[in-house]
């Protein structure tokens, strides 16, 4: 595989080559040039586009470079392999995402500034993420609701897409295969010709399932052990197809209309009857989400733009096992969301040195859970204002609020304020940021029963629930040159009537009650019932961190980044901290780049690391321990003609071959999902015109 690679991209370029010399031109390579830009333009942070040098509210950006040159193809690479405040832990019903020490259900997940919906038992289907079309991820720290509403307490992570208008036409294919069943085929089409464009996209992304330790403990003992199906990483395969149309008549107008449509089968081993840890059924997620908007610009400072934006996500049950209620291709229902989105928001230069945003925004969310018995829906409308000020000779100060009417929790206030001294190459910034979350309505409705594994399982909504709110608190210093970006943030984020979910014991009378709630529960099933679960504002959040980023361009073609991100994370229940669960006190990525051309090839090599310390778990499981896995990366591009060019990589992920062999528990607890050290092929193909 390797060598037809490296065979198909040597033969074409050979081919055009010979061409050239007939036609006696002479073009300079495009590759023969690499900078790493330390200053790019950011939009999550301020609402409205500017240098991130410029900008009063700390951003890490991801470009699509960087993640090319280090041979990723998923958005949960990108982030666990350079951003060391960022883990996930992947799993059957989606990817728990962690930010900050805070879990999925405080990180908003915007693309293009919308927020995008879908998760699995709270957990995010990232699947849904078009990696093909990123042009850069943005992730913001910390409260953010006084711009973008509910959920925006631990941060936001924004995907910006990139629609190119460079060529009048471009084909590309972008292949990587590794082991375990590893492959990503992304192949794209953009037309581009007289304002308007047009942008196709198809991705393919499987893998297979796998274990580190083929045993687990017999229930009720923790020395004796039998072998199990149950894998360490559940397989899937998914299909994206994505479509995206603009068209600007003007310098002044522009419209765009697009389309993402997503399905995602899991791939589990099969119940058999000799030994445990198959499944009857797969995941099936279907996902379809379309939006439409436009921008009008009355001048180079002031703007007015729509949003609307349509998403739908489901999933559920198909079963490969037939049952004694069920068939093989049976479907079974679990959960429906829906969400409608529309925003309304104005950049304004009103005055001389200051942007003003003025929006509001209108949200109706949707559940129906056949699994908990819910066919709800709720609306929320938001008006929100800032405005941001540069004065005296270095400050600039930016202040902003969000005013929030939800259905069900009244009127909401969020406000936000920084300060930026600036003075030469030195940025000193203060930020202080409110945040709330509206619980969810599986967590005000649900009504959940079910039996896993002979023994049943109940859950209750709670109506009385109160919105969770957090007050965050940061101190930025920052260095900022052409070469050198050194930036050193220290933060707090408080947390109050944080939605958790209580195990309450089973008694008599309690026993009865379920009973009346449960009719379908059998006397044999009640006689296992030990505890129920409720959704109760019980928990205090407390999160201190601090966060070190370098990156240098030491010399021509060279670059280095350094990130290391130091959580303590606790919360509070009743009059008792403990950690917060799947915490990592230390966390830390590095990457070194080195790239240079020859004529009309050129070479990219990327070592890149990520290291952690033990991850916290609660109650009576072991903590996950600490690791360091590297991959190194080759990436060789021939440049062949003004028309085509190919891009051939290969590398080695996990390079030390680190992965956890412990035997597996009920519970999943582990910080490293790895099968080890494994070879990766991949090669990028694109014609231009």
């Amino acid at each position: 595989m390797i060598k037809k690679v490296f065979f198909l991209a040597a033969l074409s370029c050979g081919s055009v080559a010979f061409a050239q010399v007939h036609k006696m031109e002479h073009r300079d390579s495009t590759v023969t040039e690499r900078t790493y830009n330390l200053n790019p333009v950011v939009v999550t942070g301020s609402g409205h586009h500017q240098r991130l040098k410029s900008t009063a509210t700390p951003v890490r950006v991801l470009s699509a470079q960087e993640i090319h040159e280090q041979g990723i193809s998923t958005f949960d690479g990108a982030l666990t392999r350079m951003m060391p405040q960022v883990s996930m832990a992947p799993n059957s019903m989606g990817t728990f995402l962690r930010l900050n020490g805070l879990g999925n259900k405080y990180i908003l997940i915007l693309v293009n500034g919308q927020k995008l919906t879908g998760d699995i038992s709270n957990n995010v289907d990232l699947n849904r993420i078009n990696m093909a079309r990123v042009k850069r991820i943005e992730v913001l720290d910390g409260a953010a609701s006084s711009l973008y509403g509910s959920d925006a307490i631990a941060g936001v992570i924004n995907i910006i897409t990139d629609q190119p208008t460079q060529n009048l036409i471009s084909v590309t294919s972008d292949t990587r295969i590794s082991g375990k069943g590893q492959l990503t085929e992304a192949v794209t089409l953009d037309v581009f010709t007289h304002g308007f464009g047009s942008y196709t996209s198809f991705t393919h992304d499987r893998a297979d399932s796998y274990q580190n330790n083929g045993l687990e403990y017999v229930k009720g003992s923790d020395t004796e052990t039998q072998p199990t199906l149950a894998p360490l990483y559940t397989g899937y395969r998914s299909n994206l197809v994505g479509q995206k149309f603009t068209y600007a008549p003007n310098d002044k107008l522009a419209f765009n209309a697009g389309l993402d449509y997503t399905y995602k089968m899991t791939d589990r081993p099969d119940t058999r009857a000799d030994i445990t840890g198959g499944t009857d059924y797969e995941m099936q997620y279907k996902g379809f989400r379309w939006n439409a908007g436009g921008i009008y610009k009355f001048t180079s400072k002031n703007s007015l733009q729509a949003t609307f934006t349509a998403d739908r996500f489901r999933y559920g049950k198909e079963y490969d096992v037939e049952t004694k209620t069920n068939k093989v291709g049976d479907f079974i229902l679990s959960k429906k969301q829906h969400a409608y989105e529309a925003d309304l928001k104005s950049i304004l230069g009103l005055v001389k040195e200051g942007t003003t945003i003025l929006g509001a925004n209108w949200r109706r969310d949707e559940l129906e859970a056949t699994s908990g018995s819910i066919d709800k829906g709720v609306y929320t409308l938001a008006f929100y204002g800032q405005h941001e000020q540069k004065f005296l000779q270095y400050m600039t100060a930016t202040v902003g609020a969000r005013y929030t009417h939800h259905e069900t929790f009244g009127d909401r206030f969020t406000p936000k304020a920084t300060l930026m001294y600036s003075p030469g190459a030195f940025n000193f910034r203060a930020t202080y940021s409110a945040g709330f979350r509206a619980p969810g309505l599986d967590e005000l409705y649900y009504h959940y029963y079910a039996v896993n594994r002979g023994k049943p399982q109940i859950s209750f909504g709670n109506r009385s629930l109160k919105p969770e709110k957090s007050n965050y608190f940061a101190l930025n210093a920052e260095y900022h040159t052409d070469k050198l970006l050194v930036s050193v943030t220290g933060y707090i984020n408080r947390i109050n009537d944080m939605v958790v979910k209580q195990n309450i014991d089973v008694d008599d009378a309690s026993l009865a009650m379920l009973q009346g709630e449960f009719p379908e529960m059998t006397a044999e099933e009640a006689t296992k019932l030990e505890r129920y679960t409720l959704y109760q504002n019980s928990d205090k959040g407390d999160v201190k961190g601090v966060q070190v980023n370098v990156s240098a361009n030491l010399f021509q073609g060279f670059n280095l980044s350094v990130n290391w991100a130091y959580t303590y994370a606790r919360t509070k229940s009743e009059n008792e901290w403990s950690v917060l669960e799947r915490s990592i006190r230390n966390s830390a990525t590095l990457a070194a780049n080195y790239h240079h051309a020859w004529g009309r090839y050129a070479l990219n090599v990327n070592l890149n690391g990520r290291l952690q310390s033990k991850t916290y778990y609660t109650g009576s499981y072991e903590n996950a321990p600490g690791y360091g896995v590297w991959n190194l990366n080759t990436t060789h591009t021939f440049d062949c003609t003004t028309w085509a060019l190919l891009e051939p990589s290969i590398g080695i992920d996990n390079l030390f071959d680190k992965t956890d062999h412990r035997i597996d528990s009920s519970a999943r607890k582990y910080a490293l999902y790895h099968p080890g050290r494994m070879l990766t092929v991949g090669l990028k193909v694109k014609f231009k015109q």
